[in-house]
């Protein structure tokens, strides 16, 4: 039974530990023609079953037909939903580069 406690315990803390970031990256239209960027953070609850803010990549591209999107689970966001996770927050970084 030892063993077997010393293993979940090691297993859970690998779990925790080698988490990773993720990005998800669009290209709308003929993708960006500049080098402008707009950053917004998006809010989750529950786990991310529940949005806590919108977040319209079409009014951070401020019109524009022609850009990237990137959405991104990032260090800084899994350190903030270190600390915001207690009450099931986490955020998420939405990019537009116009």
């Amino acid at each position: 039974m030892k063993k077997f406690t010393r293993s979940f315990a090691t297993l859970m803390l690998c779990s925790l530990l080698l988490t990773s970031c993720y990005t998800s990256s669009h290209v709308i239209g003929s993708g960006a023609k500049g080098s402008e960027v707009v950053q917004k953070r998006q809010w989750f609850a529950l786990f991310g079953l529940v949005p806590l803010n919108e977040v319209d990549s079409k009014s951070m591209a401020s019109g524009k037909t022609d850009y990237n999107l990137t959405t991104t689970h990032s260090f800084v966001d899994v350190v903030i939903g270190f600390f915001t996770g207690i009450v099931t927050v986490y955020p998420m970084t939405v990019e537009v580069k116009k």
